[in-house]
């Protein structure tokens, strides 16, 4: 067991509270009186997967398999139905291939961290440091938001709150060649963990794909198969708008792995399922709280335990 999953499914159901507050009193009322799934029970279950910022294409992925349970086994009680939802839910979620910040890793394993400004892209990198930290890791820390002299300053805290160190040339400095001195740093220190962020801007695609294609140029010449992750950082209390981001970034750069942030202030935790299903891309972290060790492995059959979890 990773040093990171002791606590986790605690923190996990207490993230998740209004989700699934909101959730189950929804089922409950669907089912209120009925003994079987029937078509008006599966209209109004559409309607509260998509209430719960599930999503249309996924919702209806979900109804349309439930029909054809129903199809397969002719009746199915309304008792049945969670969990039900549950193996269909946990059907669609991508496996998460990250355990244990304490593993084997490539070194120095690079993670470039994308997302906009105001998703908790900054705190994520910070709570990462800590976790890789705390896991007997060396972290160093690249200031490649460059510009917002905020971001650049936020890091800063971070690094020392997590004790990893940090490469910084200021506000207005050339995000690549910051992403450039701190590979060159890690490999020169042999460190094993190198996150970097970016700049956190969505207003022009066509300046985005240029800064984080040059930011990956750069560092390949110092580790020709970096980055090795590429983190997008989403703001689960957006909701549908966290899908157009995700739908945005994917366009413009390759990610190969989703940290939703805010868990814990939302009742639209639903929306984990909608990105995974429709993106193809693993949630690996997610964050439920605000505390430094608030950021948690993502599991998915944990989430969907959690999700229909009758105590609170």
């Amino acid at each position: 067991m990773g040093l990171f999953d002791v606590f986790s499914k605690k923190k996990l159901d207490t993230g998740l509270l209004r989700t699934r507050e909101g959730f189950l009193s929804r089922l409950g009322k669907i089912i209120t009186g009925k003994t079987v799934v029937d078509n008006e029970v599966l209209d109004n279950l559409e309607e509260t997967l998509i209430t719960a910022d599930v999503g249309t294409e996924t919702t209806l992925k979900i109804i349309s398999n439930i029909q054809k349970r129903i199809e397969k086994e002719k009746k199915i009680g309304t008792e049945r139905l969670n969990e039900i939802l549950k193996e269909e839910i946990s059907s669609l979620l991508i496996d998460n291939p990250f355990t244990d910040f304490g593993g084997e890793i490539k070194k120095p394993y690079v993670i470039l961290v994308v997302g906009v400004n105001g998703v908790g892209k900054t705190t994520t990198i910070g709570k990462l440091a800590r976790n890789f930290k705390n896991a007997g890791k060396s972290v160093v820390l690249g200031a490649a938001d460059t510009f917002r002299a905020a971001a650049v300053e936020q890091l800063g805290i971070w690094a020392k709150r997590a004790n990893a160190q940090i490469i910084s040339q200021g506000a207005n400095a050339d995000p690549a060649a910051v992403a450039f001195d701190t590979v060159s740093s890690a490999v020169a220190k042999n460190m094993d963990v190198v996150i970097i962020d970016t700049a956190g801007r969505l207003h022009n695609k066509a300046n985005l794909m240029s800064e984080l294609s040059k930011i990956k140029r750069v560092i390949q010449k110092v580790i020709p198969d970096a980055p090795h992750e590429v983190l997008l950082v989403l703001d689960a209390s957006t909701g549908q708008n966290a899908i157009e981001q995700c739908k945005q970034f994917t366009e413009v750069t390759q990610v190969t792995a989703l940290a939703l942030t805010k868990l814990d202030g939302t009742a639209k935790g639903g929306v984990v399922i909608g990105i995974s299903d429709r993106f193809k891309i693993p949630v690996k972290f997610i964050g439920v709280g605000e505390g430094m060790d608030d950021l948690q492995i993502f599991n998915k059959q944990e989430f969907a335990n959690s999700l229909f979890s009758q105590s609170n």
